[in-house]
């Protein structure tokens, strides 16, 4: 049977992933996150995600490992994680009113066969216009200090969204699976046909 790895421990990640219904192991891999100069949001993205499979290879040199990563960009600039409540309720003031474009990282690569698949998908969130005391209290409730944008899509931040804008929703949680069981047919894994 074909070996799965998620090169991720993000339970939204494994979350998302389990909708397969595929048999699937998660590791951490140890990759250097930081942007090159000059790097766009999504060559940042794809590159990275590239990178967070090919980490893990030496451990699973015959898996297929799936690496993602995302950001987000507002007014140009990428967003990331805001790690403290004060900058959550910051970054959620900046995007009031305003579209924020995430940019979601997707890689599939075996070692064994030589094979690395990757792409990068799309998801734009247009948030309408938010008071003070909506953000005060969507921060104090969910405490999205781990999520990019300040959010969290499938719980209340759904609240904060007048449009929701991309291919596929899960892209925004951070795996896009559409393109990722295109990715797995293309290696000869299909979700619906695998044995499990």
């Amino acid at each position: 049977m074909t070996q799965l790895i998620l090169a991720s421990t993000s339970p939204f990640r494994q979350a998302l992933l389990n909708k397969l219904g595929l048999p699937f192991i998660t590791a951490a891999p140890e990759v250097d996150e930081t942007p090159r100069p000059t790097e766009s949001a999504p060559q940042l993205v794809e590159r990275l995600a590239q990178a967070k499979a090919q980490a893990l290879a030496a451990r699973y040199p015959q898996g297929w490992i799936i690496g993602s990563d995302q950001v987000c960009v507002l007014d140009g600039k990428i967003t990331g994680k805001p790690h403290t409540e004060e900058n959550a309720r910051a970054q959620l003031r900046a995007a009031s009113g305003k579209v924020i474009t995430f940019y979601t990282g997707l890689a599939l690569y075996c070692a064994q066969q030589n094979q690395l698949h990757s792409v990068y998908e799309t998801f734009h969130v247009g948030f309408r216009a938010l008071s003070d005391a909506e953000i005060n209290a969507y921060v104090a409730i969910e405490q999205p200090l781990q999520c990019a944008g300040s959010f969290k899509s499938e719980g209340l931040g759904i609240t904060l969204f007048d449009r929701l804008e991309g291919r596929d929703p899960n892209t925004l949680v951070g795996l896009p699976l559409i393109a990722l069981c295109d990715m797995l047919r293309a290696a000869g894994i299909n979700p619906l046909t695998t044995a499990r």
